[in-house]
């Protein structure tokens, strides 16, 4: 049984110093961390991060694809198994609408991620990398299986677990709402960090798609993030703590839902403690994620695990990549080093960095076959990059480590 609620009030928590507390904190140590590595560097970061945020959101979803088979998918390798293969399909298709997003936002400073049309947009670029077999979803009530159309809005009702979503009929006027609530420029100070963990709960609960409503809304929130902006945002993401918390994160999406508790509650139908304590759950993760970057992205710290990693590659600790590669001469780490540091470094520079003289240009050439220095043109500047193969050397606890066959 079904009911239309025509009122959803509040769309933003009221009455609590402590978000705006915790929002400025989000917005501060955020911001702190564009100063840790070189801009061209934190390319490299943010580049492994999507790869990251991928594996996460599809934890949240109960799949489970690991980083390495991401990778892998993301260089034509494709497991010969149909299922894993979808899944690994489903993660590229997640890192496409990250990309799309930033490129979008890049390109357009008005772009409202608020406006359903967005919204629709990514959810159609999302379903559309999919194959048929990811389309489909089983009716709660009727077991029926239902064909997902990529953007479309639902067109029937939903029940999912003890949520009763609203009248398939009313989520346009929902849509409307949501846009006008939480559209840019309306809010100013902390107070769009704040709207931001807000309206992540409040499109789960309009759930405007048959299915895919969880992935949209994660993507929905990072573009919100970054157009607030969030200075810093994309050295970090929220899925990950998010995920390693999901029992919480399905408790305090649990906690927003629930009715007014009495008139002292908030207005309209649900409650504003509710959506204050999900409010604070979303922005106390956020604070989580940015601790263990800030850690992580510690310069001296990261420019002596990659010396380290190098001394393993040249010991044989640590197996190379592929069976077609060999050892590493150490003062491939002076490289690595270097070229963090300056963000960017012609092939020649490079190469004298190892300080081996000619045969510098033979450990560029590996570095390079390995991904951990890539350019933009053949022959042009390199820069950092972090495959899978090292990111778990440097970027500890990041996520799982797998031994790789």
């Amino acid at each position: 049984m079904y009911t239309e609620i025509t009122v959803m009030e509040p769309m933003l928590p009221s009455g609590s110093g402590e978000l705006e507390d915790l929002a400025r904190e989000v917005i501060s140590r955020s911001a702190a961390m564009g100063g840790q590595l070189h801009p061209r560097s934190q390319e490299g970061v943010a580049s492994l991060l999507r790869l990251i945020n991928s594996y996460y959101s599809n934890l949240i979803e109960g799949n489970s694809t690991h980083p390495v088979d991401i990778e892998r998918a993301m260089h034509n390798d494709y497991s010969n198994d149909s299922t894993k293969r979808n899944l690994q399909i489903e993660s590229l298709a997640h890192i496409k609408c990250q990309n799309q997003i930033h490129a979008w936002i890049r390109k357009d400073p008005e772009l409202d991620p608020s406006d359903p049309e967005i919204i629709y947009r990514i959810h159609r670029i999302f379903y559309d990398e999919l194959p048929d077999a990811l389309k489909k979803v089983k009716h709660a009530d009727t077991d029926e299986i239902l064909d997902v159309i990529g953007g479309e809005p639902r067109h029937r009702d939903i029940k999912v677990g003890n949520h009763i979503g609203p009248s398939h009929a009313a989520v346009p006027q929902f849509m409307q709402r949501f846009f006008e609530v939480y559209r840019q420029g309306r809010h100013h100070g902390v107070m769009p960090v704040i709207a931001a963990a807000a309206a992540h709960h409040r499109l789960m609960w309009i759930h405007p798609f048959l299915d895919g409503n969880g992935r949209a809304t994660r993507l929905y929130t990072d573009a919100c993030l970054q157009r607030v902006p969030v200075l810093g945002y994309g050295l970090w993401n929220a899925s990950r703590g998010l995920a390693r918390n999901r029992d919480g994160y399905m408790e305090a999406l649990g906690w927003a839902d629930v009715q007014r508790q009495g008139d002292t509650d908030g207005r309209g139908n649900l409650s504003n403690k509710g959506m204050v304590a999900f409010c604070r759950f979303f922005l106390e993760t956020c604070l989580g994620q940015i601790d263990y970057m800030q850690q992580t992205l510690k310069l001296d710290a990261m420019l002596d695990r990659m010396m380290g990693y190098t001394r393993m590659r040249a010991e044989k600790i640590i197996p190379a990549p592929t069976a077609r590669q060999t050892g590493m001469k150490p003062e491939a780490g002076k490289i690595l080093q270097e070229v963090l540091l300056r963000g960017e470094m012609p092939r020649g520079d490079a190469a004298s960095a190892s300080g081996l003289g000619r045969s510098g240009r033979d450990v560029l050439a590996q570095l390079l076959d390995e991904e951990l220095l890539i350019s933009s043109m053949p022959k042009g500047p390199v820069r950092v990059n972090f495959p899978t193969h090292i990111s778990t050397y440097l970027f500890p606890d990041l996520y799982p480590a797998q031994m790789l066959p």
